[in-house]
């Protein structure tokens, strides 16, 4: 297991390691005595589920529970290679099998104080950010239970992505076009339900590019009104510049803005009122 150590102080105090099935788990909760909302957190290829504990630190102090898992092939399961560009399509894939059964066994009686349980599964919020947020998205295009999700540096658009336009800089890696259209949100709408969505990304993103991911939110915002929901329900910030490696990874000198705004937009949806 990894060290709690490790971690913040503050946030070591609020968390455990455990494994469901194969999947390990970090887990951060406001107290470990009363039922709290939590967020299934999915990181970005090359990434681990320890990566970014401030994120999780605001989140509980703010009465919210965080549950970030390992991706496949990374962190305590690391496999070689898989964080290449080679195998991000086999990582999206696998954690798409992963996601509902992690959120059941938060369910276990190892996880109630009394007869309460300490994570409410009637308030369930999903994210992820770049490769997690992709697996958020398709998955969301299923049928489900999550009250709202939030992604950053990802697309929806995987068509985009990975088989850019003239003129754009390729993916390093040809991608076969069926599993990229079975594993692509944007393909998939139909089936998406409205719910609070919040998208960030920084538009020199130079990975993902904010155009195709721009072109998923207005086709979401689309279906949100062919469904009779209100398109406001999909928040959106993005930033210019921020200074982040490859302007990719943790939005650079505004982190602290982007993590207020996440945590604010969670408690809003899973602590009404």
């Amino acid at each position: 297991m990894p060290d709690l150590g490790k971690l913040p102080r503050s946030l070591a105090q609020r968390s455990r390691f455990a494994r469901f099935g194969d999947v390990p788990v970090l887990l951060a909760h406001p107290n470990w005595q009363r039922p709290a909302p939590v967020v299934l957190w999915m990181h970005g290829r090359t990434a681990r589920k320890e990566t970014d504990p401030g994120r999780y630190l605001r989140w509980v102090r703010a009465g919210v529970a965080a549950c970030a898992i390992d991706l496949p092939g990374h962190g305590q399961r690391r496999i070689d290679d898989w964080d290449h560009p080679t195998h991000s399509l086999d990582v999206v894939e696998q954690v798409l099998t992963e996601i509902d059964r992690v959120v059941e066994a938060l369910a276990a009686p190892e996880y109630e104080s009394g007869a309460d349980p300490l994570f409410d599964l009637d308030r369930v919020g999903i994210g992820g950010m770049s490769a997690g947020g992709m697996a958020t998205l398709r998955r969301l295009c299923e049928p489900h239970s999550f009250r709202c999700a939030a992604v950053e540096a990802t697309t929806g658009d995987l068509d985009a992505l990975y088989f850019r336009r003239e003129g754009e800089p390729g993916w390093p890696v040809n991608h076969d076009p069926e599993r990229v259209a079975a594993l692509d949100p944007m393909q998939h709408l139909n089936a998406f339900a409205p719910l609070p969505l919040l998208v960030m990304h920084s538009e020199g993103d130079e990975l993902v590019p904010w155009a195709g991911q721009r072109a998923f939110v207005g086709a979401l915002q689309a279906r949100y009104e062919d469904a009779g929901a209100d398109p406001g329900l999909i928040e959106v910030k993005t930033w210019p510049e921020t200074g982040s490696p490859y302007e990719h990874a943790g939005f650079g000198r505004f982190a602290s803005e982007a993590k207020t705004i996440q945590t604010e937009f969670l408690s809003r949806h899973l602590r009404p009122g």
